[in-house]
């Protein structure tokens, strides 16, 4: 190593430094673990919600588990009944973009209703091979980490 290396390079960090070198995570210290929804069709279940965007985790033929972002887990497990046609859900999936996300699964012949909006969110509603109605909501979280 020349003396003009030596000069300029900066020393590594000691052990023990107070200094972090990883930047400090913003989101919420908390998050949901684990919902569920139940379905008498548990694999069309799961592709569906694979296609809104979910990532599959785990799938048996009367269970599935797939995640959010977040690291939020969808438990699909079986029920033997189809639900009454147009339930709610037992939640809502959130998206950065509502209006793309309406394009997006309009091409995917999910059939979504038109945008509404709140005084917080705006939303849409499309329907679950289980039978659910599935209420689509924008984020309002902005530039926030969440």
């Amino acid at each position: 190593m020349s003396k003009a290396e030596t000069k300029t390079r900066k020393p590594a960090p000691k052990t023990g430094d107070k200094k972090k070198t990883v930047a400090k995570d913003r989101r919420p210290p908390v998050a949901i673990g684990h919902v569920r929804i139940e379905t008498h069709t548990v694999g069309d279940t799961i592709e569906f919600f694979k296609a809104l965007g979910l990532r599959g985790i785990f799938r048996n033929d009367n269970f599935g588990v797939l995640e959010l972002r977040g690291g939020t887990h969808l438990i699909v497990s079986k029920r033997d009944k189809p639900v009454r046609k147009g339930t709610a859900a037992p939640f809502d999936i959130m998206v950065d973009d509502i209006e793309k996300a309406q394009k997006k699964y309009a091409k995917k012949d999910f059939e979504p209703s038109e945008i509404t909006s709140g005084s917080i969110h705006s939303s849409f509603y499309i329907r679950a091979p289980s039978g659910h109605k599935l209420k689509i909501t924008s984020s309002h979280a902005g530039k926030r980490a969440v």
